[in-house]
């Protein structure tokens, strides 16, 4: 812990100055380092759009469970605070995590004095956890996930991973590979697993979509990386199944460079009339560029097929459950490794569509409404067969002493 320590320490300003130049204002630094704030009930935290968009269902179903109760939710980025913020939630709020740094950490819990720490998906953080602990906080990881590259860092330093994981109080995996790479790794016994971003769509009533027929010749990049909107695009020009294509960059921030690849790829298409931030409505052109946050679930509503981003890029995918709740059919390319094996089921049911760059254009030449509806059928079948949560909010609840 000590190396460890000193390694963040000297690491310190050059975060500060990436965050700088990533455009973070001076507020937000103040936050990385632990200032402001006043006493809440749990700190919740994940690191950015993913993870806290699937985390929504239960922080309400905690509010829900004991009326009154705060909660502060934190986030590695300026934009997963931002999602915290516009849920406009009684008792939330929304700031930016603190530096992995002693002084950081106790300013922080000084101010905020939360009785418990919840820690979603990939976030280990290995001070964060041991001064919680030192305090007496239960430190609850739900849905934790590690991929097998995790892990064989982690077991290079097995003393760390073993003093880190053995502060947790409670946790759940996000799947069976992960719950046996935590465990070798030192951590105890488990409630069963929990997939975050599967829970925070099963719960949820049937949304309101166009006509299958309506849909059938339109087609989503849904959360794109850099390289991904290329490789889309030359699928969807190299076929005549699909006549307009949403793209939905992950990062908006990108859209600058997106629309440069569109003027070189795609005739008809024009910012002023074909680009959400300046206002412009989807249809005019067969491409679309959707780039602002919150309106994913407007695009899966009217696209009838979508190609999951991150699966194609070297970011191990995005969930599939979104847009299996909208009945639309689900593309992904090799790189799954977030959702490893959510995929490989959907995939094994029919329910999903596995590609390769070079044969995404044949796909989707011969996914048609029929075949999109399949799709979708089964996906929602999966879907549904999500497990009841009771358990994960009482226990949590319990642990906190609340």
């Amino acid at each position: 812990m000590v190396v460890y320590r000193l390694i963040l320490a000297l690491l310190t300003p050059l975060v500060l100055l990436r965050a700088l130049w990533r455009g973070e204002s001076l507020g937000d630094l103040s936050e990385r380092l632990g200032c402001g704030g006043t006493r809440v009930d749990l700190w919740l935290h994940g690191a950015s759009l993913g993870e806290l968009a699937s985390a929504r269902w239960l922080v309400q179903a905690l509010l829900a469970a004991r009326p009154g109760l705060t909660l502060l939710v934190t986030a590695n980025t300026v934009t997963g605070r931002q999602l915290v913020r516009d849920w406009g939630l009684a008792g939330v709020t929304a700031r930016m995590a603190p530096l992995d740094l002693g002084l950081a950490l106790h300013g922080f819990l000084n101010r905020w004095q939360p009785r418990a720490l919840i820690s979603l998906e990939a976030e280990f953080w290995p001070l964060r956890f041991a001064l919680c602990a030192a305090r007496g906080m239960p430190i609850v990881l739900l849905g934790a996930r590690m991929s097998e590259r995790s892990f064989r860092r982690w077991q290079k330093r097995p003393a760390l991973a073993a003093a880190m994981l053995c502060a947790v109080s409670l946790a759940s995996a996000q799947d069976a590979a992960s719950r046996r790479y935590l465990q070798a790794l030192g951590l105890g016994e488990m409630m069963p697993d929990l997939d975050l971003k599967a829970q925070a769509t099963a719960g949820l009533p049937p949304p309101a979509t166009p006509p299958r027929s309506d849909r059938a010749t339109w087609l989503l990049a849904a959360s794109t990386h850099e390289g991904e909107e290329a490789i889309i695009l030359r699928a969807f020009d190299g076929q005549s199944r699909f006549t307009h294509l949403i793209i939905a960059p992950r990062h908006p921030t990108r859209a600058s460079e997106i629309v440069t690849l569109l003027r070189n790829t795609a005739p008809d298409f024009d910012p002023k009339r074909d680009q959400r931030s300046l206002g412009a409505e989807p249809g005019r052109a067969s491409v679309y560029l959707a780039d602002t946050l919150g309106e994913m679930d407007r695009w899966y509503a009217i696209c009838g097929a979508v190609v999951v981003g991150g699966t194609f890029a070297p970011r191990g995918g995005h969930t599939p459950w979104e847009p299996a709740r909208f009945g639309t059919a689900i593309l992904h390319g090799p790189n799954t490794q977030n959702f490893a094996a959510t995929y490989a089921a959907l995939d094994a049911q029919g329910a999903a569509v596995p590609v390769t760059p070079d044969i995404l254009a044949a796909r989707l030449q011969h996914l048609d409404g029929p075949g999109q509806a399949r799709l979708a059928f089964a996906a929602k079948a999966v879907l549904q067969g999500r497990s009841d949560v009771s358990a994960f909010i009482a226990n949590i609840l319990h642990v906190s002493g609340l």
